[in-house]
């Protein structure tokens, strides 16, 4: 038996492309889009973010799964990542504070994984053809069903409705100065965390919530999450921004960004490979310094179609020049297309949230004067 034989899971390309390997995680065959992600720490935070939903990533990061999985780390409870492609996978972990395995986690959460895989190939491949969408199978299953498997499965327009939450949800602190509604579109669990670490009380709301819900919560400022997807899918989302815009302070991060842009008359459109990692220089057109900044999203706002409206570019991505930051300073609103609340990841943009909390205490003064 020669060793190509010992592979048993396979990527399949729409072009009928074949790259084999070594199956870890659940033994399903699935459909997902294919992208990468250059960060070399964090794999937890990636599989459990929602951003990433139907979506399998390339990890180029050689070694995953070293560490295991700790219970605090999730950033949401029930990953709904399409796959994980790794160079190695171990599958001992040696960290005190894992309480599982990578493989366990996946197998729970039905995640196909596959190790053994070039990463460096397929990422140079990504980004000359582009994000593509890959069927990730047994690697005995014939080509021609793997590609019918494609061919077959529809594009899925309805991840923000499957990973928002379905009730309102309440996240108090002790002596809370701020009452902030948060929008789910597939919000991060450490988004939570640095609204109340700065003592606002936070109020999640369902993606489809009305904006008459929403104005009996009587909040100080609405906050608009990440999540997965083509923004123009979140229809009610832009709404919902349409209609309180202007009412209270509102902060955007990622496609709670585009969303907002959407609202107020710009456009969207979808990047080659998109920005997955946590090293991305940003500009801050306001102050001049370079931010090194966490990113993950696959669509990106229209510079163009900003001219038309209110809002103001803030930042802008230095490798490739695109919109990083938007804000329409007589509205107080404002939102950024990377992750301020990147954990792990760089911390040089926290101040974002401080500069959300401003704005609502000055809307609050503005009140009562």
């Amino acid at each position: 038996m020669t060793w190509e034989t010992n592979f048993d899971r396979k990527i399949v390309m729409d072009d009928g492309t074949e790259i084999y390997g070594y199956g870890f995680g659940a033994a399903v065959n699935k459909t997902v889009e294919v992208v990468f992600n250059t960060s070399v720490v964090g794999y937890q935070e990636i599989l459990s973010d929602p951003s990433y939903t139907d979506q399998a990533v390339v990890m180029t990061y050689p070694l995953i799964g070293n560490y295991g999985m700790a219970k605090d780390d999730y950033e949401t409870k029930t990953p709904t990542i399409g796959a994980l492609i790794v160079r190695e996978y171990t599958p001992i972990p040696s960290n005190f504070r894992s309480a599982n395995t990578l493989e366990e986690i996946m197998k729970q959460y039905n995640i196909p994984g596959i190790s053994g895989v070039d990463t460096r190939m397929l990422t140079r491949w990504i980004r000359n053809q582009g994000s593509r969408r890959i069927c990730i199978a047994d690697a005995a299953l014939p080509t021609d069903q793997c590609l019918a498997l494609l061919a077959s499965t529809p594009v899925p327009h309805d991840a923000v409705s499957r990973v928002s939450r379905q009730c309102i949800q309440q996240s108090f602190v002790p002596d809370g100065k701020f009452h902030v509604v948060a929008v789910d579109c597939g919000m991060k669990e450490n988004i939570l965390r640095c609204l109340n670490q700065r003592e606002c009380n936070v109020t999640i709301v369902p993606w489809n919530c009305s904006a008459e819900t929403v104005r009996k919560l009587r909040p100080d400022g609405i906050f608009l999450s990440n999540g997965p997807g083509d923004p123009v899918d979140a229809a009610p989302v832009i709404s919902l921004v349409q209609e309180l815009k202007g009412s209270v302070p509102i902060f955007g991060i990622c496609l709670g960004h585009q969303i907002l842009s959407l609202a107020y008359g710009a456009k969207t459109y979808k990047l080659k490979f998109g920005h997955r990692g946590g090293n991305h220089p940003v500009r801050n057109l306001q102050t001049g310094k370079i931010e090194i900044t966490s990113q993950n999203h696959s669509y990106a706002v229209d510079a163009d179609s900003l001219e038309s409206t209110p809002l103001q570019i803030t930042h802008v991505n230095i490798l490739d020049g695109t919109v990083e930051g938007v804000a329409c300073p007589q509205d107080q609103a404002f939102s950024v297309q990377y992750h301020p609340e990147s954990a792990p990841g760089p911390q040089d943009s926290a101040y974002l949230f401080d500069q959300f909390l401003a704005l609502m205490e000055e809307h609050r003064n503005a009140k009562t004067n």
